[in-house]
């Protein structure tokens, strides 16, 4: 079992920038690929962004790219989203997820590919 604990959620104006950690716990952090959904209200949850178990690779949405970052570290088994830039359409519930070295980078925009969660962070961006 590996237990997911996101925090930094909080409200900011729009331009503003927010760090969401995700403090991982349980399995060997290192093992697993680590990924961030979010789900607006009355949407469904999307992805944001992928980071592999090896840090070698990062994935993100058109969305968000070029404005957020995923990062890791490997000795804090934590996993950040440094959100820059934000807009009132990044107001969201941001939860944290990890799988076990999926077979290919690609399938970590899935979200069925995940195997834990998190219980959600609130972003709120105003305008």
């Amino acid at each position: 079992q590996v237990q997911l604990v996101e925090s930094g959620g909080g409200l900011v104006k729009a331009g503003g920038s927010l760090r969401l950690s995700c403090a991982a716990s349980g399995r060997t952090f290192s093992n697993y690929d680590m990924g961030w959904f979010r789900q607006a209200p009355g949407k469904e949850r999307e992805f944001v962004a992928a980071i592999r178990w090896t840090g070698s690779s990062t994935y993100y949405a058109d969305s968000v790219r070029g404005r957020f970052t995923i990062s890791r570290d490997i000795a804090k088994t934590t996993v950040y989203l440094q959100m820059n830039s934000l807009k009132p359409e990044d107001t969201a519930v941001y939860y944290c997820a990890a799988v076990r070295q999926a077979v290919r980078g690609s399938w970590l925009l899935r979200e069925s590919s995940y195997d834990y969660w998190g219980q959600g962070t609130q972003v709120t961006v105003s305008s």
